[in-house]
C-alpha cells in the first residue's frame, strides 16, 4: 500500500567575515559565509531534516552530531546522499521538495539553476520536482542585519 508523508525542515547559521559561503551544494563568493561545525549548508540541511522528518527517523543533529569530529567541514552534499540511502532503505522516495533560502546578500537568482544541477542526482529526482527559492527580510533582525541565513524546506515523500 503506497502512503504519503510530509516533513518540515529548517536551518539557520550565523555568517562570519573569512569564511566560504556553502548554500545548495554550491560555493558562492561573498565576503561572509556561514559557520558551523560541517561546511554550514543550510539549505541542504533543511532538505536533510524535512527527509528525516517525513520518514520519521529523527533529525540532522541525532545522524550528523556536530560532536562528532567525523563531520568537521564535511561537505553536506555526502549528508544529504547518505540521507536520500536511509530513507529509500525504509522504502520511501522523494515526490518532491520546496524549499526557501532567507538571506539579504548576496542575491541568489543566478545561482539556483546550479543549486538545482547540483541537487537533483544526489536526491534522485527530476529538475522539476526541486524548487529552490530565495528571499530576504526586508533589513529587519539578524538575516536583515547580515548576521545569519536560514532556509526552510518541506518534502512529500512516498512509501512503496
Amino acid at each position: 500500500m503506497k502512503s504519503l508523508r510530509t516533513g518540515i525542515g529548517y536551518d539557520v547559521h550565523q555568517l562570519k567575515a573569512g569564511v566560504d559561503l556553502w548554500i545548495g551544494g554550491i560555493r558562492i563568493a561573498h565576503n561572509k559565509g556561514a559557520v558551523g561545525h560541517s561546511d554550514a549548508d543550510v539549505l541542504i540541511h533543511a532538505i536533510c531534516d524535512a527527509l528525516l522528518g517525513a520518514a520519521n527517523l529523527g533529525d540532522i543533529g541525532q545522524h550528523f552530531s556536530d560532536e562528532d569530529p567525523a563531520f568537521e567541514g564535511v561537505d553536506s552534499k555526502k549528508l544529504l546522499a547518505h540521507v536520500v540511502d536511509l530513507i529509500s532503505k525504509h522504502e520511501y522516495h522523494i515526490v518532491n521538495v520546496d524549499s526557501t533560502i532567507i538571506l539579504e546578500r548576496p542575491k541568489l537568482a543566478p545561482y539556483l539553476d546550479s543549486m538545482k544541477e547540483t541537487l537533483v542526482p544526489i536526491m534522485k529526482i527530476r529538475k522539476d520536482l526541486l524548487s529552490i527559492k530565495a528571499t530576504t527580510s526586508e533589513q529587519m533582525g539578524f538575516i536583515g542585519n547580515e548576521e545569519g541565513i536560514a532556509a526552510m524546506a518541506t518534502v512529500l515523500i512516498m512509501f512503496g
